[in-house]
């Protein structure tokens, strides 16, 4: 099934993008954003996902067509079951524990086949084949589609430049980086290849450097596709981090444009608001909240939608902000709220005991609109 935001008849000479992205909501948002802003120039754009994201994003679906862009929304069926997962999982948030983050990151390549099969449908002949396919850099199946229709792939990256060089550098010099760590005293080593001379400690780089053969499978097939790519689109922009920026087009040796930052591509309130998932909280007692607080006072706590903390996590993010005296704003996780008994009991006595300082968000929160508000001064979340 598809929605058409614009009967584009047969205009082959136009471009037309495939965009592919990650179904985890911190990935898919700015692809959404980047589809947007692609047919907003007169492209069109064909916009592959699943009926569970699909839906998640309805609203930008509705501004499409009422806008006239030239979008396709398609959806592809995603087999979980046939992958040992959950029905309706469908997002990285979805996903009920940490050991099925993996077997959900294998099952992506199941989308392969309706992709396939619906690019090659004969009611679609209105539209020009795929000129260009853009991927989330972690959807490496991709590849072999790109392949199939002799059409150039561009991967998607959403972090910044610094990030993805230093993740780049740890992977390629691994072997001297674990014997460095074995051997320093100190914790910390230099990472060599950066602009810069920046120490990093062992934690910070133990959840990169993995040491599952099943992760590390993964991972290489990630690694061999993103090397065949024919460029990069990094949701960044070279005034913010201009010498990583040259040093990662150097390290890869491939064309790279910064499109960032893509939130601020739509600037209306309602835009923003559709971003990702349904709030789980009244947007009107939200910013009457924030609009309580002096400027720049309010720290943002969250997490993206992959990340899992611990009971024992949570509990200490939790003291930590109730002992700064700083108005904060902490958004937990339907699943983390769930997966040991006495969280939930254990966060309502914490709500009880910040009233008027501190705001918990159980689920999904509003992030661009929270960040936006003049009383937030501070963010809390994971690296990248």
């Amino acid at each position: 099934m598809s929605s058409e935001a614009d009967d584009c008849g047969s205009n082959t000479k136009s471009l037309h993008f495939l965009l592919v992205p990650l179904m985890a909501q911190g990935h898919m948002i700015p692809m959404v954003d980047l589809a947007r802003l692609l047919a907003a120039h007169g492209t069109l754009v064909t916009f592959a996902t699943t009926p569970v994201n699909l839906a998640r994003i309805q609203t930008v679906v509705d501004g499409a067509v009422a806008s006239a862009l030239p979008i396709r929304f398609v959806e592809l069926h995603f087999p979980t079951m046939d992958a040992g997962l959950p029905d309706g999982c469908e997002n990285a948030d979805l996903v009920p524990s940490a050991d099925l983050l993996l077997p959900f990151m294998n099952a992506l390549s199941l989308l392969r086949r309706p992709l396939e099969a619906y690019l090659q449908d004969p009611d679609l002949t209105q539209w020009p084949k795929p000129t260009c396919l853009i991927s989330d850099n972690l959807q490496h199946w991709t590849a072999d589609v790109a392949r199939t229709l002799d059409i150039p792939r561009l991967i998607f990256h959403g972090p910044s430049f610094f990030f993805l060089l230093c993740d780049l550098l740890i992977n390629r010099h691994r072997v001297e980086l674990e014997v460095a760590m074995e051997a320093t005293s100190s914790g910390s080593f230099m990472l060599p290849g950066l602009p810069h001379p920046i120490r990093i400690n062992k934690h910070e780089v133990t959840s990169v450097m993995r040491s599952d053969p099943d992760w590390l499978k993964y991972m290489e097939s990630v690694r061999v596709a993103e090397e065949s790519a024919d460029g990069v689109l990094v949701n960044s922009f070279v005034e913010l981090e201009p010498l990583y920026f040259e040093s990662y087009q150097e390290v890869t040796g491939k064309l790279v444009w910064p499109v960032g930052p893509l939130s601020l591509y739509k600037e209306e309130l309602d835009a923003k608001a559709a971003r990702g998932r349904v709030s789980s909280i009244d947007n009107k007692l939200l910013f009457q909240w924030l609009d309580k607080q002096k400027v720049g006072s309010v720290v943002l706590v969250s997490f993206g939608s992959v990340v899992r903390n611990t009971t024992a996590q949570l509990m200490e993010l939790g003291y930590g902000l109730e002992a700064s005296g700083q108005p904060f704003v902490w958004v937990v996780k339907e699943v983390e709220e769930r997966q040991v008994f006495g969280v939930e009991e254990w966060l309502t006595k914490f709500e009880k005991r910040v009233e008027g300082r501190g705001l918990v968000i159980r689920g999904w929160a509003p992030q661009t609109l929270i960040l936006g508000h003049v009383a937030v001064g501070g963010f809390v979340t994971h690296c990248g």
